[in-house]
């Protein structure tokens, strides 16, 4: 952090954290306030670690709502036949035939109700971020505020996995975490070792097999350049969407693996642009 000519302006002293000057180097040069952000939260010091950990979720939940998706993947209320326990009695929907039961003195038909409950959340996402390169800086708040994208978009119907020779969940689909929390352990993670894609892939699948959504879409935040043995595109084959976000510049081998399995692929350029980057991949008409 000390290389960071911002470093001192942000943190002026020990266990300080200047949120003016960190507004200012974000309106100044955003990818890196968002890098050295991330690496504060790491910071030795305590007090300035837990500081920027309470900035940084609050700032990336903020930017990740500024490009609105289309579609959330939340559930939404709907009209259906009665069943036993299957929600609320819609009246204005049952209402004429209650009253022409009550009238004739008898039970009402079951089959003449009708119940409004929730459906089933259309989108369901699986975010996978490699993290066998350099965890820290630009990547690392690029995974982090992809996180936060995701969860916005999703409500509890997502996981975010992290992979290098094996895949680690900041938060299983059948688990329920705030978003704080799951920035939280994604801003946590080392970057280290080889990168198994495929086993990546195959774990994104079995995440999404817990879901209820309609639509279930893998992100897959990789330069997609595999280093253990394993069928990255017959893994990939295997998912019903699959969209990869690749840095700039070093996009390849996520090009040819889109083309391969016939996937979204796009670039980001750093962490100021990931959310404008998944809004280009996810959202269709």
């Amino acid at each position: 952090m000390a290389g960071s000519a911002a470093f001192e302006e942000v943190s002026p002293d020990v266990g300080e954290l200047d949120a003016a000057a960190l507004e200012e180097l974000l309106d100044e040069s955003p990818d890196e306030a968002l890098a050295l952000l991330a690496d504060l939260t790491r910071a030795t010091d305590a007090r300035l670690r837990e500081l920027a950990k309470a900035i940084a979720a609050r700032l990336f939940v903020d930017l990740a709502r500024i490009e609105p998706p289309e579609s959330r993947g939340i559930g939404r209320l709907v009209s259906r036949p009665y069943e036993p326990d299957s929600g609320d009695i819609d009246l204005d929907r049952s209402l004429d035939p209650l009253v022409q039961a009550r009238a004739a003195g008898r039970l009402v038909d079951s089959d003449e109700l009708v119940v409004r409950a929730w459906g089933k959340p259309r989108v369901a996402w699986c975010l996978l971020v490699d993290r066998s390169g350099s965890m820290q800086g630009e990547p690392l708040a690029t995974a982090a505020l992809a996180a936060a994208a995701v969860a916005v978009r999703a409500g509890d119907q997502y996981a975010t996995l992290s992979f290098g020779r094996d895949v680690i969940a900041a938060k299983a689909m059948w688990e329920t975490r705030s978003t704080d929390d799951v920035i939280d352990r994604v801003l946590a993670l080392r970057g280290h070792g080889t990168t198994d894609v495929a086993q990546a892939l195959r774990a994104a699948g079995e995440q999404l097999r817990w879901a209820s959504a309609e639509r279930r879409v893998t992100i897959l935040l990789s330069d997609c350049r595999a280093t253990e043995p394993g069928d990255v595109v017959a893994a990939a084959g295997e998912l019903t969407e699959l969209v990869i976000v690749a840095p700039a510049g070093d996009s390849v081998e996520a090009e040819a693996l889109a083309g391969a399995v016939g996937a979204r692929v796009t670039t980001v350029e750093g962490p100021s642009t990931v959310v404008a980057a998944l809004s280009r991949v996810l959202d269709r008409g």
